[in-house]
């Protein structure tokens, strides 16, 4: 079965999602689903997010979600990976038997990637080449998380004409955060939110055959999906590319790779 490996339900900050109304939708589809919250440790309130603190009890999700826990659901998280996060992670991580945990880039030097504060002062080059040097060595850093999320997270929110992560621009940082993945032996994560147009499929297209260059075999598809219209999102396009590019979709199950 494909699993949307990546989404969110109320127990993230940031959701509202009801995870019977997201089970309904993924089974309408056909697809299994698995619940990633969102953990950001070390996650500062800013001015724009007053009330969120994007973290969550791990004891009362397993309890509420694991008899749930099926064929067609698996119960993981996405953890937000900083320099002063790594230790309050791997705590959080062991409290329950998590399917799968996602590693991801949302904030750097405290500033949140979504809001504008982090790219005031800065050109697109200065503000991907941090971006994707904090990746590279948060990855190096964090050798025990399963996936690593949305490479193209900073597209979505920078306010620069082409937000794409070019890899003619940008191939020596790309290629060390993909280098360290393969090395730590993390699996990259396809993210489907933005697979909705020519020139974001084929800026994902040159990434994905890059990390399939340099022995990248494995990749999970997932909608970062907060919303029921949101889930299985792209997919269609998603398997396409992965195909292309000669990866295999995979997901996780008691923290085991398993292939589709």
């Amino acid at each position: 079965m494909l699993y949307d490996c990546h989404s969110h339900t109320e127990f993230s900050s940031d959701s509202q999602m009801k995870a019977a109304d997201a089970l309904a939708t993924a089974r309408q589809q056909g697809i299994g689903l698995i619940f990633t919250e969102h953990y950001d440790f070390d996650y500062k309130e800013s001015k724009h997010y007053k009330d969120m603190d994007f973290l969550f009890d791990a004891k009362a999700y397993w309890e509420q979600y694991e008899p749930l826990r099926g064929s067609d659901l698996l119960l993981g998280v996405e953890v937000g990976l900083t320099p002063g996060s790594i230790g309050a992670n791997q705590e959080f991580i062991g409290e329950v038997p998590f399917d799968q945990v996602i590693g991801s880039i949302h904030a750097i030097d405290q500033l949140d990637i979504y809001y504008p504060d982090y790219y005031e002062g800065k050109n697109k080059e200065e503000a991907y080449g941090q971006y994707l040097a904090v990746m590279a060595d948060m990855v190096q850093a964090n050798p025990y998380i399963d996936v690593l999320g949305h490479i193209d997270y900073i597209s979505r929110y920078a306010p620069y004409e082409d937000k794409e992560i070019g890899y003619r621009q940008f191939h020596d940082q790309v290629d060390l955060v993909l280098k360290n993945v393969l090395d730590t032996g993390i699996i990259m994560e396809l993210n489907t939110r933005r697979l909705d147009s020519k020139a974001v499929a084929e800026s994902l297209l040159m990434l994905y055959a890059r990390y399939k260059e340099l022995g990248g075999q494995y990749v999970t598809i997932g909608s970062d999906a907060h919303k029921v219209e949101a889930i299985g999102m792209n997919f269609k396009m998603a398997q396409d590319l992965v195909e292309f590019v000669g990866l295999r979709p995979v997901y996780f199950k008691e923290r085991h790779l398993q292939y589709v």
